[in-house]
């Protein structure tokens, strides 16, 4: 096996991930965003936000200026989970043009499990060891005995592009993959998720550490929003609406006013007396005595104005009618 690549990251037993290339990053976002919004922003803050902004709304376009090119090194069946992402620009190591090598993917035993009964694409339960010795034994004769036979017809003059169907998927290939952060963070999405296969899961994390990199705001927007976020169906709407009485909804209501007050606050500081008729501007509905009790405690949250807003007109539709 060749020496790791500098600044790879190590993938399965052979196989890793590189950025080769990046162009952008958040400030290709906003910059792209301007273009549509008019005036730029002038702080890292408001840069933050407006991404916060285009990936809570599902502003894609933006997101699709910043591109990743990375050089990677997985087993076949790998790759071929991995073509089915559509939206990227990709060139193989042919095995039409150029010999196979002589590495082959071995799981290690702690990822050899039985078939899911529940999921028909996964696996779960504990197997013996001497089944996992097994396993590892028919890889690897299944392996070296079908490259013998490539290298037989292959010194026989055997043309490449045939000799190789003789191998198997286990055989490592290597590709160039440039892809756009939207559709990146797609696959990121579905294939670092718990339910994907393991062996490409290791190279969807190695992925997503670069992105993060290059990208931060628009990484902490994917995983707020996207991975840990929650939508409601129109159904799931109709029950809350039904089932979450008033005084909930006005709980809420209470705490995005302090909170919409304290950030507002935060942003361009007011004087003491000017605190009480901001938090009344938002919709807040303590006497001043509580107010100040509440505020004195030190314990409220701030957060993005525009976001806390859009909140609280949310939580509005759900009041009973």
């Amino acid at each position: 096996m060749n020496e790791l690549p500098k600044d790879a990251i190590k993938c399965l037993d052979k196989g890793f991930v590189r950025l080769v290339d990046s162009m952008g990053g958040d400030d290709a976002i906003v910059q792209s965003a301007r273009v549509s919004y008019g005036k730029g922003t002038s702080k890292v803050s408001q840069d933050r936000g407006l991404i916060r902004y285009l990936m809570r709304h599902r502003h894609t376009t933006p997101f699709e200026m910043v591109e990743f090119k990375f050089h990677c090194k997985m087993p076949i069946f790998v790759a071929r989970q991995w073509v089915r992402h559509r939206t990227a620009n990709i060139n193989e190591y042919s095995l039409r043009y150029s010999e196979a090598r002589d590495e082959f993917y071995y799981p290690d035993p702690d990822n050899i499990e039985f078939q899911s009964a529940l999921n028909k694409q996964g696996r779960m339960g504990e197997v013996d060891s001497e089944l996992k010795q097994k396993v590892q034994r028919y890889f690897k004769e299944i392996s070296e005995r079908s490259f013998e036979i490539y290298s037989e017809l292959n010194e026989a003059g055997v043309a490449r592009e045939l000799a190789r169907a003789v191998l198997p998927v286990n055989l490592y290939t290597e590709w160039y993959w440039k892809n756009d952060l939207h559709n990146l963070l797609h696959f990121i999405g579905l294939r670092s998720d718990g339910h994907a296969q393991y062996e490409i899961r290791v190279f969807s994390d190695a992925m997503a550490s670069f992105v993060k990199e290059v990208a931060p705001f628009a990484w902490e927007a994917y995983q707020d929003y996207v991975v840990k976020g929650m939508r409601f169906s129109k159904i799931e709407q109709n029950l809350l609406e039904r089932k979450l009485p008033d005084r909930v909804i006005d709980d809420i209501q209470e705490d995005v006013a302090y909170q919409l007050t304290a950030s507002l606050h935060a942003n361009k500081p007011r004087s003491d007396e000017d605190l009480f008729p901001l938090y009344k501007d938002q919709g807040g509905s303590d006497s001043l005595d509580d107010f100040n009790l509440k505020w004195s405690s030190g314990e409220i949250d701030t957060g993005n104005v525009r976001e806390l807003r859009e909140f609280k007109s949310k939580i509005e539709t759900l009041r009973q009618s």
